[in-house]
């Protein structure tokens, strides 16, 4: 019996090409003494992958090497155990890997529940669930009354954010690319404002729709609207940097906010990755669960067939083209 898997090759220059993978076809491995054999049927795409195809070996996490397996997180089943840890039949979340299936010496890997669809596990409780959770209470650590803003308000990791603020009685203001976008923020997710980024009057109706300004920003993208975002913050406002979606693939990135305007407004400013926080995803997990299961989080998934579409679809990302968090489902 064999299986595929897709394998960097190249790395990007700029825009990722389809060129810099190859799928490869091999026998099924059999699992060695304490580990598990785990056959795949989601995988999640996700912007952090962009930076694991990048070779800078200081970032925070190591780059993915050639030849490799692309690093990616996804959900699966045991179908072989030498790890009593994880029986056969156990459903498994893990950085496994764009593979069909994955041996596992089980560290890393998170049991799941089998009554939960695989959707909303990889829109809420992965990786776009823990950042989103991490970001808002552990960094901005908001209260209620304050106005946030978020971009990338429609992707996997913002629409959680916003969220997680409205249930907290913040008024919620989102920055997305596409009025579609924005409106589903507003009549689905309950924000308070969304604005498409893309518009002429964008600045006007920020401005409009902050008039007490503004004092939690979760940054996902860079890009045109961080500098009147960064304008409109109050003194002693906090900023998540999560991600710069807009400069993944700029030969040169934008130049980032005023020094002067930091000390003027006393700003926070804090970036953060989830590798730090890893050994905290069991505890965010069930409050995420929590959540869900209450239905105070809502999600949209955007699932896309076959592990030989990945190469491609992962682009919807930088194009803004995903309606949802972006999975394969094998």
């Amino acid at each position: 019996m064999s299986y595929r898997s897709v394998k960097l090759i190249k790395r990007p220059t700029l825009k990722i090409t389809e060129d810099v993978f190859n799928i490869v076809t091999q026998d099924i491995p059999t699992p060695a003494e304490g580990e598990v054999l785990v056959e795949l049927s989601h995988i999640s795409l996700d912007p952090a992958m962009r930076g694991w195809m990048s070779p800078d070996e200081n970032s925070y996490i190591p780059p993915v090497k050639l030849g490799d397996t692309m690093r990616a997180s996804g959900i699966g089943e045991v179908v072989e155990s030498n790890n009593e840890k994880f029986p056969v039949g156990s459903r498994v979340m893990g950085l496994m890997g764009l593979t069909e299936y994955a041996i596992s010496d089980g560290n890393g890997l998170n049991m799941i529940p089998k009554e939960l669809p695989a959707e909303a596990i990889l829109s809420v409780i992965a990786l776009p669930g823990i950042t989103a959770y991490h970001g808002v209470f552990e960094v901005l650590k908001p209260e209620a009354g304050q106005t946030l803003i978020v971009t990338a308000a429609a992707g996997s990791v913002g629409s959680l954010v916003g969220q997680m603020a409205k249930n907290l009685g913040l008024t919620v203001v989102g920055v997305a690319g596409s009025d579609d976008k924005c409106q589903w923020l507003t009549k689905e997710l309950g924000f308070d404002h969304a604005i498409n980024y893309k518009d002429a009057d964008f600045v006007e109706q920020l401005t409009n729709a902050t008039p007490n300004g503004i004092d939690l920003f979760f940054e996902n993208t860079g890009g045109v609207a961080q500098e009147p975002i960064f304008e409109r913050m109050n003194p002693h406002g906090r900023i998540a940097v999560c991600g710069l979606i807009a400069e993944y693939q700029k030969e040169e990135a934008s130049p980032g906010p005023s020094w002067i305007g930091i000390i003027k407004r006393r700003l926070t400013i804090q970036g953060f990755t989830m590798p730090d926080h890893f050994h905290r995803i069991p505890e965010y997990g069930q409050a995420l669960g929590a959540m869900l299961s209450k239905g105070e989080l809502q999600y949209r998934a955007h699932v896309i067939e076959g592990i030989e579409s990945a190469t491609s679809g992962i682009n919807l990302l930088f194009e803004g083209k995903n309606t949802g968090k972006l999975i394969v489902k094998l």
